[in-house]
């Protein structure tokens, strides 16, 4: 029995708590991409890399294969997305291909199938950009969507604690040059150079292969180390506010939705799949809708 573009489409997607078939080919795919990384870095090792190069390569054309068919029904399947401005099948298939999920996809296929028919490609080149697939976890997580959205809400809070990091950054490396570079030439030989202490010690590192002697490069060091506590705690503190606020504003419109199918006191089947679209939409587990509903159900 052949399976339709819809149901194909709704099997690739995320999946959804009472879709079985779904959960196990997005659990699969999730532990092929994790086990690509890990190979990926195994071959790395010259050792492993020789030892089992014939494993290796017979995983990779395994997972290439895979991950090609992947593609390709995404590509077919994506001409039922209803979710896109496109209302062609052709502009539907075009959004998908050229959006941040369908570069993924190709990329994580695209190199190895070059080194394999063009034979002279540079594997460590290739080897890198395999890396890249783990990127494709993001079609079963929204965690990088929310991380990019969380990011241009508050881009301009964001920008202006960057805008503070970068200051803070010039004026320690231009400090510690001033009161170093005579007692240390080689490692504050100029302000770029220095450039590189003042960053692993904004960001609290501190590897410890670059120090301070002087009484004077002691004291910007310390400065320097509170200037970073204070300005790398605005930036992850403006994300996690953020990521907060994009989490309960998800909540507040799947409740508006909800509290407007229930004026009349009954959802109904059409109100109920507006629901659910919108549900899949934002990323909302079942279980939250359902207590959401259940919660207004009784406050009504």
């Amino acid at each position: 029995m052949l399976v339709s573009r819809k149901r194909t489409l709704e099997i690739l997607d995320q999946a959804q708590d009472v879709d079985r078939t779904s959960r196990n080919v997005d659990r699969f795919l999730s532990v092929l991409i994790i086990s690509n990384i890990v190979a990926v870095s195994l071959e790395s090792v010259e050792s492993i890399g020789l030892a089992y190069r014939s494993a290796f390569l017979v995983f990779e054309y395994f997972s290439v294969t895979i991950f090609a068919v992947e593609y390709i029904m995404r590509i077919w399947a994506s001409a039922e997305r209803e979710n896109g401005s496109a209302q062609s099948i052709t502009g539907r298939r075009l959004a998908y291909i050229f959006s941040f999920n369908g570069l993924v996809d190709l990329i994580a296929i695209l190199p190895s199938l070059l080194a394999l028919i063009a034979g002279n490609v540079d594997l460590r080149w290739v080897r890198v950009v395999r890396l890249l697939r783990i990127l494709k976890i993001s079609n079963y997580s929204s965690a990088l969507e929310d991380l990019a959205s969380a990011i241009y809400e508050e881009r301009r809070s964001f920008l202006a604690a960057s805008y503070l990091f970068c200051i803070a950054l010039f004026i320690a490396s231009a400090l510690m040059y001033v009161v170093e570079r005579h007692a240390q030439p080689d490692a504050f030989a100029s302000i770029p150079e220095t450039m590189w202490w003042a960053l692993i010690t904004l960001t609290t590192v501190g590897y410890g292969d670059v120090s301070p002697v002087t009484p004077l490069g002691k004291a910007v060091g310390a400065l320097t180390a509170l200037m970073g506590v204070c300005t790398v705690a605005l930036l992850t503190g403006i994300i996690a506010n953020a990521f907060a606020s994009q989490v309960s504003r998800k909540k507040d419109i799947l409740m508006a939705e909800v509290s407007h199918a229930l004026q009349d006191g009954v959802i109904s089947e059409d109100e109920f799949e507006k629901i659910e679209h919108l549900r899949r939409e934002l990323n909302l587990p079942e279980a939250q809708v359902r207590a959401i509903v259940e919660i207004m159900y009784k406050d009504r």
